[in-house]
């Protein structure tokens, strides 16, 4: 799959540097694991829950259809080595919903300093009923095992990072992108609803420190977990 690399925009060349640079890349551990041990774990959980998650699929596609709704929703991530890709969701808001959040900023200053802080909405209007089931249940996350198939996503490791949100990293950011994104990681299992995006950063550069397939097999059953009780979004 040919990867193309995001454009800078003025946010990213003009914005503050939230994260200083931090000496881990050269000190992170290579060995198997690092180097093609995650990608054929990857690629061994993905045979072992295909059975149980495409009919979860199948089901959730066949509902957003009949709601009238494009049940899937691609959009530019930054990936490994910081070239972009396309992560694709279920679609849990309503259309135009990047206008609606223009709107919603421009009106509401204490949504705008809650965007601004953690990046995202706790009550975001922008979201379906029905898509907010999805996002409770990490359901909508389900065709990202697309990505993690073509090699663009890992199904641990960083949250992939939204082209303008670049800034934020700073000189951090080779840290950040030295690995695949995941679907699900230290940040997904941990402080997701309330911490700020700096200790969302912090975690994520974290776990490519101090990745291993200890590491791993912990996030998995804290991923278990964290489905489990709906604890998502």
């Amino acid at each position: 799959m040919a990867l193309k690399v995001c454009p800078d925009t003025d946010q990213t060349r003009q914005g503050a540097v939230l994260l200083q640079e931090q000496p881990v890349l050269h000190a992170m551990r290579g060995g198997f694991y690092r180097r093609g041990g995650k990608r054929l774990f990857d690629l061994a959980l993905v045979a072992m829950l295909a059975p149980i998650v495409l009919p979860v699929i199948v089901m959730v596609t066949l509902i957003l259809l009949l709601q009238g709704q494009s049940p899937l929703y691609a959009q530019d991530r930054i990936g490994r080595g910081g070239k972009c890709f396309r992560i694709w969701k279920f679609r849990t808001m309503y259309p135009d919903a990047d206008k609606i959040l223009d709107k919603i900023l421009a009106q509401n200053p204490g949504m705008r300093s809650e965007w601004e802080t953690t990046q995202k909405l706790k009550n975001d209007p922008r979201i379906t009923r029905f898509g907010a089931v999805l996002r409770k249940t990490s359901i909508d996350e389900l065709p990202q095992l697309w990505n993690v198939l073509n090699g663009t996503m890992s199904l641990l490791g960083p949250r992939p990072m939204l082209p303008d949100q670049k800034f934020l990293y700073g000189p951090a950011l080779p840290v950040y992108t030295s690995l695949r994104p995941g679907i699900s990681g230290m940040w997904q299992v941990s402080e997701r609803n309330e911490s700020h995006f700096q200790r969302r950063a912090e975690l994520d550069i974290e776990y490519a420190r101090s990745l291993s397939f200890r590491t791993d097999i912990w996030l998995v059953l804290r991923t278990m977990r964290t489905v489990l009780y709906s604890t998502g979004y």
